[in-house]
């Protein structure tokens, strides 16, 4: 447990919480904690699902720029270094990930959100990469995630801008996935998540591997990459558990341990 990040655990579901008042914005503190939390929802065997939440209010309103500008070079560098592998241990977590955002999300909030695999957002939510308006840019994936999700002309607009979109067009963007009322986020969040509790574990981190790391390279690398996956599960209980499931009673009755 951390003093800015906190993982809780329940029936299955761990939830990233940031804590760090009024906007959790991301100082030094919280983005190691950050790092910390992915690594333990990664390694733990009775999480099969995470959500990343920042509260009622707001899920993260950037860094922490009063700290930022006071950093020389190599503070910065350093900085930098440390966020990218802490948001990129969130992108990691071999297990479905979803962002339940309220509020805000923007710069390094932002960045956490596009470091989920699904996310679902309040109706009253404002997203962007506003960094280009203090002179900077992107720092943490703002410029990579962003442009493979939606596209690069489309996040050039948003990052050469820095202006703010609202839910609305953010769903029609494709940044996130769902809309819900602000007091729905996280119940929809959870309803997400929850269906992955019971399922094959090892087949989950595999498919996940497949579409992210097939995303970094050409098509024909990327369909070798997920044969071997798809080979390497004939070695785990769920695919026989679940094609002897399949056989004798149908299909969608299987249960599965994550072996």
């Amino acid at each position: 447990m951390g003093e800015f990040v906190n993982l809780e655990v329940e029936a299955g579901v761990g939830t990233i919480r940031l804590s760090r008042p009024p906007v959790n914005a991301l100082n030094n503190q919280l983005q190691a904690e950050l790092g910390d939390a992915a690594r333990e929802a990664a390694a733990r065997d009775d999480i099969r699902a995470v959500i990343l939440y920042g509260g009622e209010k707001t899920f993260a309103g950037g860094a922490d720029i009063k700290e930022m500008a006071a950093r020389s070079y190599v503070e910065i560098a350093k900085f930098g270094a440390a966020l990218t592998a802490s948001v990129s241990a969130v992108a990691a977590i071999p297990k479905p990930v979803v962002a339940a955002i309220t509020g805000y999300a923007l710069g390094g909030g932002m960045e956490l959100v596009l470091a989920a695999d699904r996310r679902i957002a309040g109706d009253n939510v404002k997203l962007g990469q506003p960094e280009i308006q203090l002179g900077v840019i992107p720092g943490a994936g703002g410029t990579q995630r962003l442009a493979r999700l939606i596209g690069p002309s489309k996040a050039k607009d948003l990052v050469f801008t820095g202006r703010w979109v609202k839910a609305d067009e953010a769903l029609s963007l494709g940044i996130v996935d769902e809309v819900v009322a602000p007091d729905d986020v996280y119940a929809a969040a959870l309803k997400w998540a929850s269906q992955f509790v019971n399922g094959p574990a090892v087949a989950l981190a595999a498919a996940k591997a497949a579409i992210d790391g097939g995303l970094d390279v050409d098509l024909a690398t990327g369909l070798k990459l997920e044969a071997t996956l798809f080979a390497a599960l004939w070695a785990t209980e769920d695919q026989a558990n679940g094609m002897k499931s399949f056989i004798e009673n149908g299909p969608g009755k299987a249960t599965f341990e994550g072996k």
